[in-house]
């Protein structure tokens, strides 16, 4: 078979442009415009997670059969992208609302699926992935939260904290360590007795994100709710829900450093230091030509990620590491010098980019530290090129 006929059997075929260019407006709009409001209300209002709804916005990770309206990864890439430019906290939602709806697609049931894909796709239930606890961040094989088997049911506890979407959520994936067999994944619907829900507020960045601590005390769980078999949670769970949340994250630093960008050549062209514009002086113009350039290598491993995750090549995940990595440490550089370029007006909240420079830090930490990156990419290194050279 030719490369080009196995490309053409293999990819998808893009969603229909006008769906993409709607909720891109609906994100200039109706979001954009009042993230700096949603950041000090520290949550979205009812009125816009409707109209976002009411847009298909939450089911553009979910296939048609199940009332969604999948976008091929290159769409789905682009619209991350316009969402981070407009509001991470948004993003983060979206991100983890689409990481259970791709894990439940992968890896539930039929029940599952039909149960909750088509609930999460129309926006009458938010999604929220529930890994993170207290004492337990990078290590996720280890989590505290525990799993009892009982009868047809699993009685949980534990605390899951930083929990994005968990003051809003109606349906909870937890990692939770299933007695002598590892890290489980389970289904945890909010009206389950037992399950408490803490806001978590006065964070750095992402203050729209809705955080929460989710509480889990004696929660009886039915059998039929455990997602993948039990002890998959780490080796197969985890890992489906992160790949496609750092894709997600990486498109949307991407969108974060554009709008970095944007904010920045407006006020290099309105404002004036000694006598002239800003943009008269080279040192500000050496720094907008570092943004470019740096947003426009990220946004290009981006576009490598999607097409290889698009194929549904192997190379898909280290690539999208790599996306992550790179473009998470851009657009702190890039936050960082649109600030620098505002002066004090940078660090005002009259002004952007002080938001975007507070949630830029958080993208260095979620869905992967950049740490973990540097691990994934060393051991990549150290397998594939060694193994070359030999």
């Amino acid at each position: 078979m030719s490369i080009q006929k196995q490309k053409r059997e293999t990819e998808k075929p893009c969603s229909k442009p006008v769906s993409l260019a709607q909720l891109k407006q609906l994100m200039n709009q109706e979001v954009a415009p009042f993230a700096d409001h949603f950041d000090q209300l520290g949550k979205f209002t009812d009125d816009i997670l409707k109209k976002l709804a009411g847009a298909g916005f939450w089911g553009v990770a979910i296939p048609e059969r199940f009332s969604g309206s999948e976008m091929c990864t290159a769409d789905f890439g682009m619209l991350c992208e316009a969402v981070g430019g407009s509001s991470f906290s948004l993003l983060s939602l979206l991100t983890v609302h689409s990481m259970v709806a791709q894990t439940l697609l992968k890896w539930g049931t039929e029940k599952q699926q039909s149960n909750w894909l088509p609930k999460l796709a129309n926006g009458e239930s938010i999604a929220a992935f529930g890994l993170s606890e207290p004492n337990i961040g990078s290590d996720p094989k280890n989590v505290e939260m525990f799993a009892k088997k009982e009868g047809d049911s699993y009685i949980l506890n534990g605390k899951k904290k930083w929990i994005s979407a968990g003051q809003i959520a109606d349906l909870f994936l937890v990692i939770a360590q299933c007695e002598d067999d590892g890290p489980t994944a389970f289904l945890v619907d909010k009206n389950t007795p037992g399950v408490s829900v803490s806001p978590i507020s006065g964070m750095l960045g992402f203050r729209a994100a809705m955080l929460a601590e989710v509480h889990l005390v004696n929660c009886r769980i039915p059998q039929d709710s455990l997602v993948g078999g039990v002890g998959f949670g780490f080796s197969h769970i985890v890992g489906t829900a992160l790949d496609y949340g750092r894709y997600c994250i990486a498109c949307g630093a991407v969108g974060l450093g554009q709008a970095c960008l944007t904010a920045s050549l407006h006020y290099v062209n309105q404002r004036k230091q000694f006598g002239v514009l800003l943009k008269e002086h080279q040192l500000i113009q050496k720094m907008i030509a570092d943004m470019v350039s740096e947003i426009k290598a990220s946004r290009a491993l981006c576009m490598q990620a999607g097409r290889l995750r698009n194929e549904g090549s192997p190379e898909s995940i280290i690539e999208t590491s790599t996306a992550k990595y790179v473009a998470s440490k851009m657009v702190n550089r890039v936050a960082s010098d649109a600030v620098q370029i505002h002066g004090a007006n940078g660090c005002s909240e009259n002004y952007p980019v002080q938001r975007y420079f507070r949630d830029a830090k958080i993208i260095e930490i979620i869905e992967g530290s950049s740490q973990i990156q540097q691990l994934m990419l060393f051991q990549y290194a150290n397998q594939t090129f060694l193994f070359d050279q030999e």
